[in-house]
């Protein structure tokens, strides 16, 4: 399998792309809207920074990427950080590389519902993923999952977490993550099912296809997606009532150590 180090992947890229969400149990519920992400490499992002006129790394841009916005999001740089959180997981990441997939702020606002860290090591093999999960009500929680051998083929990577973190209301915390997942590349493959107990609750997915980040791309996304952060933002909360109005009830909320 390819690795996105092999492809000399650039400092930074879009994928401009599909997110689904297709609730399976008790009622049927699915939507799907278009979306812009980036992903940037960490040790890179001030080159990243002179890519285009339009975007800026750690300071205002008409798309920007602010280091405060993940991680311990106290504007520290997030490698540092990071290479502390793998190392308590035992994964070395000296002379590796982080490629960071997520939403850029527009106009200085954004809104992630999940980030994912491709960690990689010093050989340019995937070591380990760091699924960064946000709620709405301004919480962080970080899935660390070393790759193991047994978790990777040609159809991309497959992992397994607890749920271990408040997201949606009309969801409860007894529930079990399946991820699958491609290495950012040509296009980058998402794909998360829900369990319970009694199987599939949950189906959530992004395709998105690779796009240079440069400063005709960024405003022909600006044409097409003026109010992408108000979309994802507002979406949720539609999405949210709509399921209310069908019945769902309201599971409560779990207060929990960021981390």
């Amino acid at each position: 399998m390819q690795t996105a180090q092999q492809t000399v992947f650039p400092a930074a890229a879009l994928y401009i792309g599909d997110v689904m969400h297709a609730r399976l149990k008790p009622v049927g519920h699915r939507f799907r809207y278009r979306v812009m992400s980036m992903v940037i490499d960490l040790d890179r992002l001030q080159e990243a920074s002179t890519i285009s006129p339009l975007f800026r790394v750690n300071r205002r841009g008409f798309y920007s990427f602010h280091e405060s916005d993940h991680g311990p999001r106290d504007g520290a740089p997030i490698r540092p950080y990071l290479d502390a959180v793998l190392a308590r997981n035992g994964v070395n990441m000296t002379g590796g590389q982080v490629l960071l997939l997520c939403y850029p702020r527009l106009f200085g606002y954004v809104f992630n519902p999940l980030s994912i860290y491709y960690c990689y090591d010093r050989m340019g093999a995937l070591a380990a993923l760091v699924y960064e999960v946000r709620n709405t009500f301004g919480e962080l929680h970080s899935y660390v999952r070393p790759v193991t051998p047994g978790e990777v083929s040609d159809a991309g990577i497959r992992q397994e977490e607890d749920k271990a973190f408040y997201v949606s209301p009309f969801i409860a915390m007894a529930m079990r993550y399946h991820f699958r997942l491609t290495e950012p590349g040509d296009h980058v493959k998402i794909r998360i099912l829900e369990t319970d107990a009694d199987g599939p609750l949950l189906a959530a997915a992004f395709s998105g296809r690779r796009r240079a980040l440069t400063t005709s791309n960024l405003f022909w996304m600006l044409v097409r997606l003026p109010f992408m952060t108000a979309k994802v933002i507002g979406g949720i909360h539609w999405e949210a009532m709509r399921l209310w109005l069908k019945g769902l009830p309201i599971q409560p909320r779990v207060r929990q150590a960021q981390g």
